[in-house]
């Protein structure tokens, strides 16, 4: 207003109002787009003080491309509606503002009030949301055709496996059974990193010291990155300890650790940390799902290229490569097992900078799990009686011709209930039950249940290609349980069969 314009008491009352609200607001010139009043929370939101506004017009908050699009839709006649803007504040920081703007009189001439609300929190906030969307929808499509893969798998990994025991070490047809069994070993491979994505591959969890880990992986992860590639490990001495599948753990490490060895490609540093972090409430307001409280941090960071915002936005999706070769399924391997196992992943990385993926797991208060000694190695053969349950029919098939090699004698249904009429019609003793864990009708827990009514003595063994959340939520994974992930050999399922059949005792099952 003019400096020498005497105020009355209702103009000293919509003043004060105007700079004291907490909302933030302009006004500004229509002609020029010069701020003529700017209140202290505007001055706050934008880093600029009160007396630099009056020096300044909108073009310099908004961004080039904005600043004709502003002038068309807000400047040229009264508007209320809001907008959503772009702005960069005193620090070059960018924000984005949702503006409702008004026609008013100011001293006597034509202006705008701008009312003005921060919703960058809420839109970073909105972005995380839909993106964890699209990340569990093709979680959910990569899950699916694992399973399905997962089963051809046993069907050629096993059929190998059986023509090779009849094939002599001479034998003209040798390499190409041996070439077939590899090749599905290296499919095994790709659909493990699609579940350990999806989150439905099984975990075995153990409470862990991840400064010991990380020590032990060390020596192989130098070979893994080369010579050029220093490796730095900084770990903290009084390290909380954490649950989660050691392998898995392993394979996050090696996984971090070829990527940021191939972003610097003519050598540089990989600097491999841990800490004791408490995320707070801060934290947790900006990332979807991550709840407050200590954690254990595990950083992997380099010196390469770095990446750009666009890379990092597709970065933990399966299938997205910046490599010539590569199947893209490294990082989202990562995303998958660290969320499986209670965490979050964050990275942080500019172009010509580098970059650091950041793995927050949570701390737990446990004594660190030690493994029993292994038992010793037992025979696969036997003679018992076992009940198989398997609704595909090739797996079904070649589970049956696996185990009358090695002499058992196979019952077997297509679905759980035919396993129970045929269970229900044998006379003599029935020692194990292999069962799927998925099947229509019922499942595996619910047949075992079933059937353990009329035979108490029977043991259960469970096999699936992978376990979604209704199998974790069954107990199917309990460390008692006995479990077969598929794909699996011949050898690993007589192996599997003969552990069972002699555990002491009777062998717990997924709904005790």
């Amino acid at each position: 207003m003019p400096a020498k314009q005497v105020l009355t008491d209702r103009d000293k009352k919509f003043r004060l109002l105007f700079e004291e609200n907490p909302q933030p607001m302009w006004v500004f010139d229509s002609e020029s787009q010069r701020f003529l009043e700017v209140n202290a929370a505007a001055a706050a939101l934008y880093g600029y003080s009160v007396d630099d506004f009056r020096n300044m017009t909108l073009s310099d908050v908004q961004l080039p491309e904005d600043a004709r699009r502003f002038t068309e839709e807000f400047t040229q006649a009264a508007r209320t509606t809001p907008g959503v803007w772009r702005h960069r504040t005193k620090g070059n920081r960018l924000i984005e503002v949702e503006i409702a703007v008004h026609e008013i009189q100011y001293g006597g001439q034509k202006a705008h009030l701008a009312v003005l609300l921060d919703i960058t929190g809420r839109r970073q906030l909105e972005e995380q949301l839909r993106q964890a969307q699209r990340m569990e929808a093709v979680g959910m499509l990569a899950g699916g055709v694992a399973h399905d893969f997962n089963n051809l798998l046993t069907i050629i990994a096993g059929y190998s496996e059986l023509i090779l025991r009849n094939l002599g070490p001479r034998d003209a047809n040798r390499h190409s059974a041996e070439q077939i069994l590899k090749a599905g070993e290296r499919a095994a491979a790709l659909t493990r990193q699609l579940l350990a994505f999806s989150r439905r591959q099984v975990l075995q969890p153990r409470v862990l010291e991840l400064n010991k880990l990380v020590a032990s992986l060390s020596t192989m992860l130098q070979r893994l990155i080369g010579e050029d590639v220093e490796l730095r490990l900084v770990l903290q001495s009084d390290l909380g300890r954490v649950s989660a599948d050691p392998g898995q753990i392993e394979q996050v490490l090696m996984n971090l650790a070829v990527n940021a060895r191939d972003a610097m490609p003519k050598g540089g540093i990989l600097t491999i940390e841990t800490a004791n972090r408490e995320l707070d409430e801060n934290y947790s307001g900006r990332h979807v799902a991550v709840k407050p409280g200590p954690y254990v941090l595990l950083a992997v960071s380099d010196t390469g290229t770095g990446m750009d915002a666009a890379t990092k936005a597709h970065l933990f999706e399966p299938f997205f490569t910046t490599k010539e070769a590569g199947t893209g399924l490294g990082l989202s391997t990562v995303f998958g097992i660290v969320k499986q196992s209670g965490g979050s992943v964050e990275v942080y990385s500019e172009p010509g900078c580098g970059a650091s993926v950041k793995v927050y797991l949570p701390r737990i208060d446990q004594p660190v799990f030690v493994a029993p000694e292994d038992r010793k190695s037992r025979a696969a053969r036997g003679s018992e009686t076992i009940l198989v349950a398997e609704d595909d029919e090739m797996v079904r098939t070649l589970v049956r011709e696996t185990l009358e090699r090695d002499g058992y004698r196979v019952l077997e249904s297509a679905d759980p209930v035919e396993a129970r009429r045929v269970a229900d019609g044998h006379k003599g003793t029935i020692h194990l039950l292999i069962s799927d864990v998925v099947m229509p009708k019922l499942s595996g827990r619910e047949l075992a249940e079933q059937i353990l009514t009329r035979r108490p003595g029977m043991k259960v063994l469970y096999m699936s290609g992978y376990t979604d959340n209704a199998v974790l939520n069954s107990g199917i994974l309990h460390q008692d349980v006995a479990f077969l992930q598929k794909p699996f050999t011949p050898a690993a399922l007589t192996g599997k069969v003969r552990e069972v059949l002699e555990t002491d005792g009777k062998t717990r099952h997924a709904g005790e």
